[in-house]
């Protein structure tokens, strides 16, 4: 029987004894049997190869496409001439080589290999008389169809992103860059889910001791389960407390492709269609892969816009509570007056009443997320809507503090990425107590704290703020503006980012 030892460090942790593979395949199926005790989706099938040679089949029924069995194994099988048994030495190699299989066999000599194949979607060949065994990789290609990413919509670009399963995602990537330095690297990671994770990047533009730091760090990864990329993304990173995202998740292809080509590197996990793209640096964060489909003219408009309102969602509600708590003087008499007109009856203070806003705003777009998405619509507007109403017309909140919140949260939705979004989200509070304590002069001071943390991170020894600090003059062409096509080249964004990083 094969031999099954639990650690005792962790009881939901199990590794099997290397157990060779028996010739007697009655002692093959007690062993797997051993192995997959109560597991109802275990397929164990006999059947004769000729009048001499009896075959057992091995599978999980849930992993694996009845029709491939069928039609691509076991009527090949059935139908092979019996004379061609005759001399039943090395059978399995040579059935490896005669049948056409759709995917290459592989030859197998021990219990363990049978078992992390069986798990990996084949089915395993155990032959009378025979101490190897032949594992066919027959997956039942179950996925999503290709879609339009929801939460990177595009007006102008392709209209499908990645899926869940890892296959498609590669070939997605594949016919994008039809090119043979376009490299795939597998691994597995997790010590029960083993979860299958591609390293992806295009050789002679990704630094090689780049890629091999970042195949290191995975597999470091000491985990019993990885489910999604952001599991990953948490364990590899430099700076794991820092709120400032250093990889970006994206489920669009074409973003994916783009940042290969200027030398980044691809984290692709089974199960996900968040594809973690490494380094990349802050400017990143607010550049859309819609900037290279339109005109330069537009895309650097659209790209200042989002810097402009990315610092507004960032200090405004904290300079209002600055400017009307301590800095009054400041205000044009009119505006002053009737900004004390709206707060006379509000019982709180501007640094409470912001505050309150804030938090209510972002339970309200949380709630908008996670319910359905036409009842997450109107609860996102209706509630916004009344809440805000009710709460000046019973004298709680001031009109001013519901146009501030209204202007921060449209500003917040500018930031293309999910990630550096939050980021703002969140340092908007501090700003604000900072504020309403210290005034403008707390203000400032948290803002050159957020700069001096953003010169001080590196994203896999890529400075965050490069290429502004330190300073390269030909890596800007891609940061504050979108220069032309015929000023900028995706190889020379690559050609600088690689004297960056082979730099450090």
């Amino acid at each position: 029987m094969m031999r099954i030892k639990a650690k005792r460090t962790n009881a939901s942790e199990q590794s099997i004894e290397p157990l060779k593979i028996s010739g007697d395949l009655k002692v093959n199926e007690a062993n797997i049997l051993a192995a997959f005790e109560k597991c109802s989706d275990l397929v164990i099938r006999r059947f004769s190869l000729s009048d001499s040679i009896t075959c057992l089949a091995v599978y999980l029924s849930v992993l694996i496409d009845e029709s491939q069995w069928n039609e691509g194994v076991l009527e090949p099988l059935q139908k092979w001439d019996s004379k061609a048994t005759e001399n039943a030495v090395g059978l399995p190699e040579r059935l490896k080589v005669i049948l056409p299989f759709t995917a290459p066999p592989e030859i197998l000599e021990s219990l363990e290999e049978v078992v992390h194949r069986v798990i990996y979607s084949g089915v395993v060949l155990f032959f009378d008389s025979h101490q190897t065994a032949l594992a066919i990789p027959l997956t039942n290609q179950k996925h999503r169809q290709l879609e339009e990413p929801k939460t990177e919509a595009v007006i102008r670009g392709p209209r499908y992103g990645f899926v869940e399963d890892l296959s498609v995602n590669l070939a997605l990537l594949r016919q994008i860059i039809r090119s043979p330095q376009l490299k795939i690297e597998r691994l597995t990671v997790g010590k029960l889910s083993k979860t299958d994770v591609a390293v992806v990047y295009v050789e002679g533009y990704a630094v090689q001791s780049l890629v091999e730091e970042i195949k290191n760090r995975i597999s470091k990864i000491d985990m019993d389960t990885v489910i999604e990329s952001g599991y990953i993304e948490e364990l590899v990173r430099d700076h794991p407390y820092s709120p400032f995202p250093t990889s970006q998740a994206t489920e669009r292809p074409d973003t994916a492709a783009a940042s290969l080509v200027v030398g980044r590197v691809l984290v692709l996990v089974n199960g996900t269609p968040m594809t973690l793209l490494m380094p990349i640096t802050f400017w990143y964060g607010f550049q859309s892969v819609e900037d290279y489909y339109m005109s330069f003219l537009f895309g650097t408009v659209l790209r200042w816009l989002r810097f402009l309102f990315a610092f507004f969602a960032l200090v405004l509600p904290s300079v209002y509570v600055a400017i009307t708590t301590f800095h009054q003087e400041m205000i044009p008499t009119s505006l002053a007056l009737s900004l004390a007109n709206a707060r006379e009856i509000v019982p709180f203070p501007a640094m409470i009443e912001i505050l309150m806003m804030e938090a209510t705003f972002e339970a309200l777009r949380e709630a908008g997320v996670r319910l359905p998405r036409p009842v997450g619509q109107t609860i996102s507007i209706v509630g916004a809507l009344v809440i805000g109403q009710a709460a000046v017309q019973a004298g709680i909140i001031s009109a001013p503090i519901i146009i501030v919140v209204a202007m921060t949260g449209i500003a917040s939705f500018l930031i293309p990425h999910t990630g550096m979004s939050q980021v703002f989200s969140i340092l908007r509070f501090p700003l604000v107590i900072l504020g309403g304590t210290l005034g403008l002069y707390g203000v400032s001071a948290g803002v050159i704290a957020i700069l001096i943390h953003l010169s001080q991170l590196e994203s896999l020894g890529l400075p965050y703020l490069w290429p502004l600090a330190p300073f390269n003059r030909a890596g800007l062409e891609d940061v504050f503006a979108r220069a032309p096509w015929q000023f900028m080249s995706k190889r020379q964004q690559h050609i600088q980012l690689r004297k960056e990083l082979e730099k450090r």
